[in-house]
């Protein structure tokens, strides 16, 4: 960017961030941060470290927060989060267990959630009153992204 005032080039930072959907089949795997507005679930998401690669920094996060192990990952989509300069990189990936064991710190709860309950949190039917993120936030488009693949 170029500063009105003085002309001078200015690179502002932006931080990496990985946002993954994890399946295992006909389940999606989805965490609850404390923060969240009541009764949202949503794709796990954590900051990239120096060196690490998109897939890497995602098995590390949902390992991390969730206890789950992931092995194939693959890109889906990007949204620049420009309030507090993020790239939000969203990833889809494969569980390859599923014993849930969340770290208290980083979520609330985590939990699997079939292809129908998924749908209900879109479209806000989920019985338990539980809801998906609205269309502005990638981890809506990646759920729905995951609901397409399966």
């Amino acid at each position: 960017r170029k500063c009105d005032t003085c002309t001078r080039e200015h690179f502002p930072r932006t931080d990496p961030v990985v946002i993954i959907v994890v399946y295992d089949g006909d389940r999606c795997l989805l965490g609850r941060s404390k923060n969240f507005v009541e009764g949202m679930y949503s794709a796990l998401a954590g900051f990239m470290e120096p060196g690490e690669t998109l897939e890497d920094a995602a098995r590390r996060e949902v390992l991390e927060e969730s206890g789950i192990h992931v092995g194939k990952v693959t890109y889906e989509l990007s949204q620049p989060w420009p309030f507090v300069s993020n790239l939000m990189i969203g990833l889809l990936g494969e569980a390859l267990d599923d014993q849930i064991n969340i770290d208290p710190h980083e979520l609330e709860d985590a939990r699997w959630f079939t292809r129908e309950e998924a749908l209900s949190l879109l479209d806000g039917t989920h019985p338990e009153g539980l809801k998906a993120p609205n269309p502005f936030a990638i981890a809506h488009h990646l759920l729905l992204a995951y609901l397409q693949k399966t």
